[in-house]
């Protein structure tokens, strides 16, 4: 059984929302943005295939800096210089440049994005319990992940909030989810950290010494490669399978006690 959790810090895709689909890679609308951004300089085709195969690069490059000690996160102005804009002709990257965040923030967004199953009845009865509770996600653009938990009425819920893209450190550099302890005021010894992914998530919590690692099953748990040599302390579906994770610990707690 779990001791009762200090705080809880929880990932944003695939645990908080559903994880984005990989098929997304370039929506029409961010095609059009960029076509008019460089004056159409180049075709729009080229930036949709461009798009689709710079995403795919991000995705090998994550990949392999994960399996690094300490992986930090790219500015976005090198995410698109890197990855997408490549081989456009200099004006055409210039201006790419020059718009890197806002460009960042429209690739990040996923008008699909939906929030899972018991996930606000579980973060409520943890704040109303007094947990703090922070958000710790690797992303491009953590600024659209800040945005869509305030649209669905989440982020007040939230102590603190952090994305790789603005703090730097990516999971599983444990340094994020040690940021965002130290932020809520609670030991990572006393959090519960919750993630999607073995590789990523629960090697995070290892390395910073959470209390507990939860692994919450998504699209992107079934994906990743096998981790024989990481364990969750323990599984859940869904939100409401970790509020009755929650009270059990909750349970055990008060009965120790008494």
């Amino acid at each position: 059984m779990l001791r009762s959790p200090g705080a809880l810090l929880l990932d944003f895709g695939g645990v908080l929302v559903d994880a984005p689909s990989p098929q997304h890679l370039a929506p029409p609308d961010l095609v059009d943005r960029l076509s008019c951004l460089v004056a159409g300089t180049v075709p729009g085709q080229q930036i949709t295939t461009d798009l689709r195969e710079g995403a795919r690069a991000y995705t090998r490059w994550r990949d392999d800096i994960g399996r690094t000690g300490h992986p930090v996160e790219l500015p976005h102005s090198r995410v698109w210089a890197d990855f997408v804009t490549r081989t456009w002709p200099q004006p055409a990257r210039d201006a790419v440049e020059r718009e890197a965040t806002p460009l960042a923030y429209a690739w990040t967004w996923r008008a699909e994005w939906e929030v899972r199953p018991g996930i606000p009845e579980a973060l409520q009865e943890a704040s109303d319990a007094g947990l703090p509770l922070a958000v710790v996600s690797n992303t491009l653009c953590g600024a659209a992940h800040r945005d869509f938990l305030a649209s669905v009425g989440l982020s007040a819920l939230f102590a603190a909030e952090f994305y790789s893209d603005e703090a730097g450190p990516r999971k599983p550099n444990p340094l994020l989810a040690l940021l965002a302890a130290d932020a809520i005021g609670v030991p990572i010894g006393a959090c519960w950290f919750i993630g999607d992914t073995l590789g990523r998530d629960v090697a995070c919590a290892r390395r910073a010494g959470a209390q507990a690692a939860i692994l919450m099953r998504s699209p992107r748990t079934d994906r990743e490669p096998r981790h024989d040599d990481l364990r969750p302390d323990a599984r859940v579906e869904d939100g409401y399978e970790l509020l009755a994770l929650l009270r059990r610990a909750w349970g055990a707690s008060a009965a120790s006690s008494a």
